[in-house]
């Protein structure tokens, strides 16, 4: 007889999302007064840029030619050369040295942050901070390094409170060390990010234990106030301890596209094992790469015209955010985020739950939010908006939410 992964059965419920389309679901079947609006889930909704959608035609236009045609991807590290090279340029017009054979490319960092701990033992201690992108905790605990779910945490993990009281930012632990440490800055859901300052108190502490870093910066393009680190390894000591996963999902409306790369420098050991070439020998195993013609695309990020056309999206988005932030402030919420990150972070009013705001806000202003306790205990009592729709759409959210308060 098989057997199952009895982890999984100690899951709770469904994934935040499903349960989230769950409910929206439920309410559009009873035909509500309005038409939905959905600041919940983080899709982008601006199509790709044309710097973009050009590499990807010239791509497709090679994949018809026998002299052109490429099948499997047989160079480093499941990557082409050409967009290890044009992500090894980026890192350096940042003032960060990274070698090309240290980038690896894959369909998400969704993906990487929840293989990662494929070339880690599972007697590892992992901390997390609270709230937290609900893939670091799923993974693990399917995996087995979670212990148990007692209704509200995990008993094995360590918990990072993220609190208005620390800005957001975790303090170290107490004398429990945790050997992973998973940080996202800027920070989704609390929309926060890091000072370079806060990075190198945990880089320390993590080369002074010999733990490692999940170093999470899918949000850095969004960074716009000067001295947020876009990059872990801006930080001294990051490339003996860090690990970064980046994406072009939200940089460059790759969602339905795919494509991140994780950066791994060949510095990081531990055990007296290369942490690079324990990754290399498990993407070689259970990924053969990226797509051509996708590539392609990403390589086209990078050019000056990409750049410069993206940086326009990204400008939409973040205006978005600003509407939603100061919008719900006039209306009496307290909120965070908003400013390097795509994401707002607003506390509930009168004290009520997550759920419970979440579901005033999907019923009587039609607009679909995340709940706060979704992404962990220190969630409860706030719920996330993003700013990925249309500027007419978030708008008038802001407008409905305001007039239901």
């Amino acid at each position: 007889m098989a057997h199952i992964n009895q982890n999984f059965l100690k899951l709770p419920g469904g994934y935040l999302f499903p349960e989230i389309g769950r409910r929206v679901r439920a309410f559009s079947a009873q035909g509500p007064a309005m038409p939905l609006i959905r600041l919940g889930i983080g899709d982008v909704t601006q199509p790709l840029v044309p710097a973009v959608i050009e590499a990807m035609h010239r791509a497709v236009e090679e994949m018809g030619h026998k002299e052109t045609f490429r099948g499997y991807c047989e160079e480093t590290c499941c990557a082409y050369d050409f967009l290890r090279f044009a992500i090894r340029d980026s890192y350096k017009r940042n003032g960060v040295e990274i070698a090309d054979d240290e980038i690896f490319v894959s369909d998400g960092a969704k993906s990487d942050c929840g293989s990662i701990g494929d070339i880690f033992g599972l007697d590892n201690v992992v901390a997390v901070c609270d709230p937290v992108y609900p893939v670091y905790v799923d993974t693990n605990a399917m995996a087995g390094r979670a212990g148990d779910y007692d209704g509200e945490k995990w008993t094995d993990l360590v918990y990072l409170p993220c609190t208005a009281e620390n800005g957001f930012f975790p303090a170290l632990p107490g004398e429990r060390v945790p050997d992973l440490i998973y940080i996202c800055s800027p920070n989704n859901p609390t929309g926060t990010a890091a000072t370079k300052e806060q990075l190198q108190v945990w880089v320390d502490y993590a080369n002074a234990h010999g733990s490692v870093i999940l170093y999470d910066s899918a949000y850095e393009a969004f960074i716009s106030e000067p001295g947020i680190p876009h990059s872990i390894f801006e930080v001294e000591g990051a490339k003996t301890c860090a690990i970064e996963f980046r994406s072009f999902s939200k940089t460059a409306g790759f969602t339905g596209t795919r494509c991140a790369y994780t950066v791994i420098p060949k510095e990081l050991e531990r055990e007296g094992a290369s942490l690079n070439a324990l990754w290399s020998r498990r993407q070689g195993t259970k990924f053969n790469g990226v797509s051509y013609v996708v590539q392609r695309a990403a390589e086209a990020t990078f050019s000056p015209e990409g750049q410069e056309q993206i940086k326009e999206t990204i400008g939409f988005y973040l205006n978005n955010a600003k509407v939603i932030k100061e919008g719900l402030k006039a209306a009496g919420l307290t909120v965070y985020g908003g400013v390097n990150a795509p994401y707002i972070w607003a506390k509930t009013p009168d004290g009520i739950s997550s759920w419970d705001f979440f579901d005033r806000l999907l019923k009587r202003a039609c607009v679909v939010t995340t709940p706060g306790a979704g992404f962990g205990p220190s969630g409860e009592g706030y719920v996330r908006l993003t700013a990925f729709g249309d500027a007419e759409a978030t708008a008038e959210a802001v407008d409905r939410i305001g007039n239901i308060l």
